[in-house]
């Protein structure tokens, strides 16, 4: 299930079809979780995230493995 979320966010850009990393809503949508609740989860420092000027960036290999070590 959240395999298939990963894939459909990663090819709905074909601006940038090799991601690097998520926005924090597509960490929510992928997730199904709250704003609140995805930021919670950065804050937790469970994976590893970026901040810019444009807000948090969250790394895609980091996400990618903590979501498999927690299925």
């Amino acid at each position: 299930m959240f395999e298939e979320q990963i894939a459909k966010l990663n090819g709905a850009t074909k601006k940038a079809p090799h991601k690097a990393s998520y926005s924090v809503a597509e960490i929510q949508q992928i997730l199904g979780i709250s704003r609140p609740t995805a930021y919670n989860l950065i804050k937790r420092n469970g994976f590893q995230s970026i901040r810019t000027d444009k807000g948090i960036r969250v790394i895609k290999t980091s996400f990618d493995a903590w979501l498999d070590s927690n299925i």
